[in-house]
């Protein structure tokens, strides 16, 4: 059987086709397009923290709030199972929002008492304009939620989180409350 004169060309553009096409599928892929609002939504509530915080200076209330935090806890599970989530996962991703508040909250504390005074800022009401803001963000994380739990095991999530975080983060402190925010994001 006589050999074909463009064997050569067929095995070296087979062999560069293979080679593409491996590298192509070693490229990260590129971030959903639904991560970028579910962690602006984060940060909104992040920055709200500031404003409870001066609340709680003004009041002399603690910032460890159990009742509220179950309370808050317990509708976001709620608010998962009529939207067919899962009810444990989207409250942990709360309880995370939570603990992330408290961290600016303590920090914020910290940095006025060793200043010996808070900030003279406006202060709005906690129960009548705070909270409700809070519950507002809560309904739309939801669905921002929703929209990016498809992508939570793709291996690619954290250094996607990583990555959008970075261009949120105002000072040191909003940025560690930022990561404890997302870490329930990714598993």
């Amino acid at each position: 059987m006589p050999r074909s004169p463009h064997l050569p060309q067929l095995l070296i553009c087979a062999v560069l086709g293979l080679l593409a096409s491996s590298a192509q599928a070693s490229a990260p892929s590129p971030a959903p397009d639904s991560l970028q609002p579910l962690l602006v939504t984060l940060n909104e509530r992040l920055s709200i923290a500031d404003l409870v915080a001066l609340t709680k200076w003004d009041s002399g209330k603690s910032i460890q709030d159990s009742a509220r935090e179950a309370q808050v806890v317990a509708n976001a599970r709620k608010l998962a199972v009529d939207r067919t989530l899962d009810p444990d996962e989207f409250a942990e991703l709360i309880a995370a929002q939570i603990e992330a508040n408290k961290l600016v909250q303590y920090g914020l504390v910290a940095q006025w008492r060793a200043a010996g005074k808070a900030p003279d800022t406006p202060r709005p009401d906690l129960a009548n304009q705070i909270r409700p803001q809070l519950d507002v963000l809560q309904n739309r994380l939801l669905q921002q939620y929703a929209d990016f739990a498809p992508y939570r095991n793709d291996p690619e999530c954290e250094n996607w989180l990583a990555t959008a975080r970075s261009g949120l983060i105002k000072d040191s402190l909003h940025g560690q409350a930022l990561i404890r925010a997302t870490g329930e994001l990714c598993r």
